[in-house]
């Protein structure tokens, strides 16, 4: 399982798709796939599976198809999710506190420290067994504890402070849901991955659109 000189984004954005696929197919029972019926069940092309995983080395065998077990497993080594990442939520509103309830943090591999905000009437309570502390510890844990990825869901004018402190303590990863831009240096070791609502939104708008413009086009009248 080595390859990986140079990734795609577009590569890197499917690996978890397969994860969860394969997650799915372990759940059913399933013991073993070929390449084109796992593209089948996700809407790719055989062809695009296959270069997608030689992208890390090689996994199956022609004719034999893929031990989903065995893929699963390559696949989530392949994305850390053994590595003990450790996170803390900055921001325990609404959606902070939506993700810190709902979202399976454990099972991609994450161990959910701690929450932190500054409204009085959560600081010093707990979500969903998640102890939530004022900002003004933030420092202070993060010298204690080793902390991965820093999730962001403070008001856009928080944002950018937000990052920089967690930055600046270490945490190697920010996962952004302020839709805010956060400035953080290239060089600064620090990766940044960003979810904006509104252009999931926005791209199922113009798929919907066109496909309306589709339905009312007129046929083409016989020759």
């Amino acid at each position: 399982m080595k390859r990986n000189a140079k990734v795609s984004t577009a590569v890197i954005r499917r690996l978890p798709r397969y994860y969860r696929q394969l997650s799915e197919l372990q759940e059913a029972g399933v013991v073993r796939i070929s390449s084109s019926a796992l593209g089948k069940s996700m809407g790719l092309t055989a062809s695009q599976i296959r270069q997608d995983l030689f992208c890390f080395g090689g996994f199956g065998q022609q004719g034999y198809g893929y031990k989903v077990d065995s893929l699963k497993g390559e696949i989530g080594e392949i994305l850390g999710i053994n590595q003990g990442h450790t996170l803390v939520v900055l921001g325990a509103g609404n959606l902070g506190r939506a993700l810190i309830k709902n979202f399976k943090f454990s099972s991609n591999g994450f161990q959910l420290l701690a929450a932190f905000d500054v409204d009085p009437k959560v600081v010093g309570t707990q979500i969903a067994g998640v102890p939530v502390y004022h900002m003004d510890r933030l420092e202070e844990l993060l010298a204690v504890h080793r902390v991965d990825v820093g999730l962001l869901t403070v008001p856009m004018a928080a944002a950018q402070e937000a990052g920089d402190r967690l930055a600046a303590a270490g945490v190697k990863g920010l996962w952004n849901f302020t839709n805010y831009e956060l400035n953080i240096p290239q060089d600064s070791g620090v990766v940044v991955e960003s979810v904006h609502f509104s252009d999931s939104l926005l791209a199922l708008s113009y798929m919907i659109s066109q496909q309306e413009k589709a339905e009312k086009a007129p046929e083409e009248e016989p020759q």
